[in-house]
Order: structure tokens, then sequence, then C-alpha cells
């Protein structure tokens, strides 16, 4: 059988993975007793670029419901965002949406 060419088997192919790359991952910000509502919603203003009203009702979700999703994207954007959120003193953390 000189000629033929038969398909090759590709080893430790995994579709799984391309797919949970593509699932969209939050930012969280948890309440925490330390830092004021007046700062929280300065820090989502300065981080994100959100308006006044935008970050004023993540801010009142974080304290109201005890947290706000504040920005979604790929693992790598979230874990940005969530060391800059601790350099401003916010408790923040990410998930898989």
């Amino acid at each position: 059988m000189s000629g033929t060419i038969s398909p090759e088997r590709v080893e430790g192919t995994d579709t799984d993975s391309v797919v949970d790359a593509a699932v969209p991952w939050v930012t969280l910000v948890w309440n925490d007793p330390i830092n004021l509502m007046s700062y929280v919603t300065h820090v989502f203003q300065k981080l994100f670029g959100y308006d006044r009203e935008k970050a004023t009702k993540l801010m009142l979700d974080v304290h109201r419901r005890g947290r706000a999703v504040v920005s979604n994207g790929t693992r790598e954007q979230m874990e940005h965002d969530v060391a800059r959120l601790h350099a401003y003193g916010l408790w923040a953390t990410l998930q898989k949406q």
C-alpha cells in the first residue's frame, strides 16, 4: 500500500480546554467594613472608567447584596483587575461566569 496516506492521530488534543478558555470570567468586589462607600465609588470610576451613576449602582450592590460583578473578560484580564482592586484596598476575587 505505498502511496496510501492514513490520517494521523494527534495525541493530547483537548477540545474542552479550548471551550473553557472562551468562557467569560468575572471580577467580583465584596463588601468589607473598612472602605467608605464614596471611596469604593471613586475606585470604580478611576479603574474602570465608569460614570458616577454606574459606579454608585455597583457600590450599592456591594453594600446591599454583599458583592457586585464589576468587570468581565478573559481570565488574564480578570486577574489583572483583581490585582488592581487589591492595590486600592478592596476585597476582590474572580470566577468563571
